[in-house]
């Protein structure tokens, strides 16, 4: 057995001692935890609830990625990006959540899907965890089913990008989005393996940390 085969992310619990909810919105959730790291060292950092995200790299019959353009003001930039969302949706399957979010920002259904990564967006702050899937075999939904675009979404310019234009585009340092960017090069990855192997797009959501149902949400502690 390969050494490389014990290489796996593995739930570590530790007792939380105390719990203060600084925010509560309707997405973001902080608060300051103190835990045992061990028996002997008791550390306080500052935790960023979210609910977690979906994200599809959407690739049609000529090998080309399709990206949006959309507004994010904590940046303040036009970033280029992949059609992703929030799993915002009390109960809603994240394969479901996926396919939703390709049809409100792109008017696509796919018939092929399959998980390309799983991520932690930034686990040194906060809880937020997703997947990223790969959408193929496209068809254009019927005008009557597409979804007014508003907000932000109602400025969206989209574009076809040549796979590898894809991968350059990241090496060049023109695509910040990080879900964007793991799309193209995991997309471009499975690309060249001919898509062997990649994992069913259905469940498998044990990493999270709450879907996974490891533990419940934190409660605040007084």
């Amino acid at each position: 057995m390969s050494e490389n085969q014990h290489i796996i992310d593995e739930p570590s619990e530790r007792t939380i001692r105390t719990r203060t909810v600084k925010y509560s919105g309707y997405v973001i959730e902080t608060a300051v935890e103190e835990y045992e790291l061990n028996e002997d060292t008791v550390l306080t950092r500052d935790v960023v609830e979210m609910p977690g995200a979906v994200a599809v790299a959407v690739l049609n019959e000529r090998n080309e990625l399709l990206m949006l353009n959309q507004y994010r003001h904590p940046v303040r930039m036009n970033l280029w990006e992949v059609p992703a969302g929030l799993l915002d949706i009390d109960g809603e399957d994240p394969l479901h959540a996926a396919q939703r979010e390709l049809a409100e920002e792109a008017d696509l259904r796919a018939a092929s899907w399959r998980a390309l990564t799983d991520y932690f967006s930034s686990p040194g702050a906060t809880s937020e965890a997703g997947r990223v899937y790969l959408a193929r075999d496209l068809s254009e939904l019927p005008r009557q089913e597409r979804t007014e675009r508003t907000e932000e979404e109602s400025e969206m310019t989209y574009r076809w990008v040549p796979l590898q234009d894809a991968v350059q585009l990241v090496l060049d340092g023109k695509v910040h989005n990080a879900l964007a960017i793991q799309a193209i090069l995991a997309t471009y990855a499975a690309s060249a393996r001919g898509f062997e192997g990649l994992r069913e797009a259905a469940g498998g959501w044990d990493f999270h940390p709450y879907m996974g149902h490891r533990r419940q949400k934190p409660q605040t502690f007084r």
